[in-house]
């Protein structure tokens, strides 16, 4: 859009102007503008989106504006409808009425009349076609004159582009049309034979799959405006004890917006009063309204359905979520995939090809058949009209469009149509555990005190040391400690905090070395854990939620508590003190220098609908899953066995994750396809080294957003096998129309020499049909739908 600039080098002043050119609609159609406007000095770079209608151009502000750039696209034949950010608030592609009410569509609609007249008058009111004048001796009747009547009328638009084709060497379906159009009026006049019905014909029908054409891109544009529609135009500001009603562009950040019962939410923010139930299916795909209250945050574009709220705007109207998301499916659309590459060198080849075939034919069935020159010349034009691939051309970057704007309006959000095409190819999917099976909302479950402390210098001790830590499980045990009524206040004095990525993390409390983590870690730092002396009732050992067997006041914690905390799915951290002699030593008051304080189990819910998704992965037809985590091998264990992935690995740092998903990758634990299903941050090496990096939860995450191939914008993974399915689908769907397309031009023009073909069949199977089915067969894509929980 216009508006951004930035000195260039040499002191130019670099602009970037963003047009709506609903007419460029086909690979030629782009080619044609590009070329048009490469010839504008100033011009640094361009790109063009055939699939929405859309033009940007870099350019030198100090020595072209934005008027010689639209006239520029003018020139290739093009009209511009918008320019500049109002493009975007429009919805884009120029959507400015019903194409059968366009200019284009009138003079299409009197040029058919005029043929229909002609047709009466050549074939059923014979009587009438009187001769009118003749051209260089050959006579011209009324049904002719009609017919020429037609041309002028409905060809006009043919005959302008194939004029800029010419004028740009663009060897299109324009050039190639208007050259079959003046051919049959040139040949009625040479050979004396009135090809003006064929003439008239071209005109008109080639016009009408024109239109066509066009209307079936604009309802694949369609899936895009819906989603740049969601916004409103205006929002309700709260300034000063009073309301105001402005336009959402004239929201800033730290602004407090109204939203009533019914209204669309106008920018990402947070709830600052009122509460209500949010449907946020559009922007997350989610089936059930979320409630919202004070310190909740919203979505811009989002529907308050049945109470009043607050919002504090987050984000500017232009760096919503829902803006962000709009441009990343823009430029997912502008990403080119190796099938619609592949497409575009053979389309390079195809056409003149073809146009060969044509000259052959026209040259060589006179004398191989015996036909007239003018019907040879008929099968020559219509070999033309055959030789355009555009059907071919537009069948990926159509079903492109379709598959990732209707995976956006169900929270699905697809970086480009080679992520598409890759997904479709997955034949493992790998999961992280927590926060991706699980719920990621960690809580403490079991406290152990040993060794004379009690629980609460356990949470004491452990609250101290992961008070620094960003770590899921430490935030859980901060709140335990909370929730037990251990103030902030009263937690020891932390220095020299360090944490052990994978293991845990230590430090100095009141000036003692203490460290949390990982059993493994405590074995590393040389702390005995077989002989850990507990608290005794009775001859057992008393802790929270169990009761275990006591050995001579001694508990082996890696033969007892800890597989048994373990089995059940959950996370064992050890606190201990970490003295500075050897593991053992006792000082002068008798105690060790490394020492177990206590156990503290942490657990994570297995999220709702996670094997439902596994067993429907499997279903459609991904032929392995495989879980992987930094956690032991027995909560693995658990919580794969509960989830029913087919396998797992357990304990793995970073780092590993990344080597296990190349294996996977790679072929030595696996093979094929492998999509890695993450939070985005956390996971982002592992995410970036799988065929497909999939994040989930990515609404409202820059983040995600900007790092994953493909992004799940709700915590839903129900979207898991949709996006499986529709990425087959895609796929299936592409070749089908690759090959139709391709197959069914083939078939036509091996029949034209024979006569099989006339020129009218030409026109609207080989032309507008083809567009037309390949169009419909993409739009099927828009009707899948993930299941609902």
């Amino acid at each position: 859009m216009n508006g951004g600039s930035d000195p260039g080098a040499g002191g130019r002043e670099a602009a970037t102007a963003r047009f709506e050119v609903p007419g460029m609609d086909c690979a030629s159609c782009a080619n044609k503008v590009e070329a048009a406007l490469d010839r504008v000095e100033g011009v640094s770079d361009r790109d063009t989106a055939p699939a929405t209608g859309r033009v940007t151009v870099t350019y030198d502000a100090g020595s072209v504006s934005v008027p010689d750039l639209v006239d520029a696209v003018g020139g290739a034949g093009y009209e511009v409808t918008e320019t500049g950010p109002e493009a975007d608030a429009e919805g884009g592609g120029g959507h400015s009425g019903s194409v059968w009410r366009s200019p284009r569509a009138v003079k299409t609609w009197i040029g058919a009349v005029v043929l229909g007249v002609g047709l009466l008058l050549e074939f059923l009111v014979t009587g009438s076609n009187v001769q009118v004048g003749s051209v260089l001796g050959s006579e011209l009747h009324l049904a002719d004159a009609l017919f020429v009547l037609a041309v002028a009328v409905s060809g006009q638009a043919i005959l302008r582009g194939g004029y800029y084709s010419a004028r740009h060497l663009q060897l299109d379906i324009d050039f190639l049309m208007s050259v079959a159009i003046l051919g049959a009026l040139l040949a009625s006049v040479g050979f004396g034979e009135a090809l003006y019905f064929e003439a008239a014909t071209l005109a008109v029908l080639f016009s009408l799959a024109e239109l066509l054409e066009r209307y079936s891109m604009d309802r694949a544009r369609d899936s895009l405006r819906e989603l740049m529609d969601l916004s409103p135009e205006e929002a309700t500001v709260k300034r000063d004890g009073t309301e105001a009603t402005v336009p959402v562009d004239a929201v800033s950040s730290g602004d407090v917006v109204v939203v009533r019962p019914g209204g669309k939410i106008p920018a990402d923010g947070q709830v600052v009063g009122g509460d209500s139930a949010v449907n946020q299916s559009p922007i997350t795909g989610e089936s059930v309204p979320v409630d919202k209250t004070t310190g909740d945050d919203v979505y811009a574009g989002t529907l308050v359905e049945n109470g009043y709220l607050e919002v504090r705007v987050t984000a500017a109207a232009t760096d919503t979520t829902l803006s962000r998301i709009v441009g990343l499916v823009e430029d997912a659309q502008a990403d080119t995939t190796d099938r619609e590459q592949f497409v575009e060198r053979f389309s390079a080849y195809y056409t003149p090809a073809v146009v060969a075939f044509a000259i052959v034919v026209t040259l060589s069935t006179p004398f191989v058949f015996g036909v007239t020159w003018p019907t040879a010349l008929v099968y020559g034009l219509t070999l033309l009209v055959l030789a355009c691939p555009c059907a071919f051309v537009i069948s990926t970057p159509v079903s492109v469009v379709s598959g990732i704007t209707s995976a956006a309006k169900n929270g699905v959000l697809i970086k480009g149509g080679t992520h598409l095409e890759a997904m479709g190819a997955v034949d493992t999917v790998a999961f992280d555990k927590t926060g991706t099976l699980t719920t990621g909302e960690l809580a403490v479950t079991d406290v152990i005190g040993v060794n004379g402390n009690s629980e609460e210098d356990v949470l004491r001790c452990a609250r101290g040391l992961e008070a620094r830590s960003e770590h899921p499980v430490g935030e859980a045990i901060v709140a335990a400690a909370g929730d037990a009524g251990i103030a902030e206040s009263a937690a020891p004095d932390v220095d020299r905090f360090e944490s052990l990525t994978g293991k845990g993390v230590r430090g100095r409390l009141d000036d003692t070395p203490h460290v949390a983590g990982k059993p493994g870690l405590f074995e590393e730092l040389g702390f005995d854990l077989s002989h850990v002396h507990a608290a005794t009732d009775g001859g057992t050992v008393t802790t929270t939620s169990r009761q275990l067997c006591e050995r001579n006041d001694c508990v082996d914690l890696l033969a007892g508590i800890v597989p048994e905390l373990q089995s059940e799915g959950k996370t064992v951290v050890l606190v201990g003190r970490a003295g500075h002699g050897p593991a053992g030593r006792r000082t002068q008051s008798g105690d060790t220098d490394t020492e177990i304080e206590g156990v503290i189990a942490v657990a994570d819910e297995v999220r709702p609908g996670a094997a439902r998704a596994v067993a429907r992965l499997r279903d459609v037809g991904v032929s392995r899953t495989v879980m992987l985590t930094g956690d032991n091998e027995r909560t693995a264990r658990a919580v794969a066995s509960e989830v029913g992935v087919d396998g797992f690995r357990a304990e793995l740092l970073p780092d590993e994750k990344v080597a296990a998903i190349d294996d996977l990758v790679n072929g030595r634990d696996g093979g094929g396809g492998v999509a890695m299903v993450g939070d985005g941050i956390n996971d982002a090496p592992a995410l970036a080294t799988a065929t497909v990096g999939i994040a989930m939860g990515a609404a409202g995450t820059d983040t995600a957003l900007e790092t994953a191939d493909i992004a799940l914008l709700a915590d839903d993974l129900s979207k898991l096998p949709y996006l499986y399915e529709l990425a087959g689908d895609a796929t299936r769907v592409i070749r089908q129309n690759v090959w139709a397309s391709l197959g069914v031009k083939a078939l036509l023009a091996v029949g034209v020499p024979f006569g099989y073909v006339p020129i009218w069949l030409a026109v609207l199977a080989g032309d507008a049909g083809m567009t037309v089915g390949v169009t419909a067969n993409a739009m099927r894509l828009s009707r899948l739908r993930p299941e609902r929980e």
